[in-house]
């Protein structure tokens, strides 16, 4: 339905465009922002949310990406930088909330090429996740931080 959505705002702006005889960027834009005020005020017809909300959590969950990539970037290099090394590697289980076969594909992409971290299974039921990490010094910190960050953000994109 947001690719419907988004294809009526598209439509709105050409026919904006077609009704001034204008072909540039300019036009285009406000009949784009027109189109999305039509929408917004048609927004009962439609049966998902607005595609701007959908939209918006993609972004945020490319934010929460690539703050996840340099924060376990630097954690990698600080255990490597040291002389001895001391960590703990470990499998933990991960409990997942949602079925969708792209949702826990997102979520094992996302976990595995965060350094340091590998989805080495999912469970046939698919409610555990099976994750090998590098270094794991509190058990319920990393699965928390899992939990709050990327099976958080994927429900705001997967479910708006």
């Amino acid at each position: 339905m947001m690719s419907f959505q988004l294809l009526i705002n598209f439509a709105l702006a050409i026919a904006w465009m077609l009704l001034y005889n204008t072909y540039d960027l300019k036009t285009f834009i406000i009949g784009y922002i027109i189109g999305f005020i039509i929408l917004v005020l048609m927004r009962r017809i439609f049966p998902s949310r607005l595609y701007i909300i959908r939209i918006y959590g993609v972004i945020h969950l490319l934010f929460v990406f690539i703050r996840e990539l340099l924060l376990s970037n630097l954690s990698v290099m600080k255990i490597i930088m040291k002389p001895k090394l001391d960590i703990k590697p470990g499998i933990f289980t991960l409990h997942i909330d949602y079925k969708s076969d792209w949702e826990l594909t997102l979520l094992s992409l996302l976990i595995s090429l965060t350094p340091g971290t590998v989805v080495i299974d999912i469970s046939h039921d698919k409610e555990q996740m099976y994750i090998h990490t590098m270094n794991i010094d509190d058990l319920e910190n990393s699965i928390e931080h899992i939990s709050n960050s990327f099976q958080k953000v994927i429900l705001e994109v997967s479910r708006t």
